[in-house]
């Protein structure tokens, strides 16, 4: 079992940065590729990145390429997903999610989420 807990959503102007984390539970949080998922109003949920459980093979959907980076600490039970040059069209709900096994980018895969960050960007 994992238990998945959101923070560092906000609003923030275009062209600024975020840092949402994700804090983990359970001690096998190190066996589990970590995936970060958003939902925009009146949109399904969709793939942002993903991270295998070693911290490697990093995944991001092509919009986000080159702003936003994905990153884990074992040590500390945290993901991360560091938000940089933002645009409006990235305001959505920010969710985290575990997946046992190897990295995926398909919502249905993940066996735990979060509650969710929201994050809104003005123009």
């Amino acid at each position: 079992q994992v238990q998945l807990v959101e923070s560092g959503g906000g609003l923030v102007q275009a062209g600024g940065s975020l840092r949402l984390s994700c804090a983990a539970s359970g001690r096998t949080f190190s066996s589990y590729a970590m995936g970060w998922f958003r939902q925009a109003p009146g949109k399904e949920r969709e793939f942002v990145a993903a991270i295998s459980w070693r911290g490697g093979s990093p995944r991001y959907r092509d919009s986000v390429k080159g702003r936003f980076t994905i990153s884990r600490d074992n040590a500390k039970n945290m993901v991360y997903l560091q938000m940089n040059s933002l645009k409006p069209e990235d305001t959505a709900v920010y969710y985290c999610a575990a997946h046992m096994g190897l990295i995926v980018i398909i919502n249905d895969a993940y066996e735990y989420w979060g509650q969710g960050t929201p994050v809104t960007v003005s123009s």
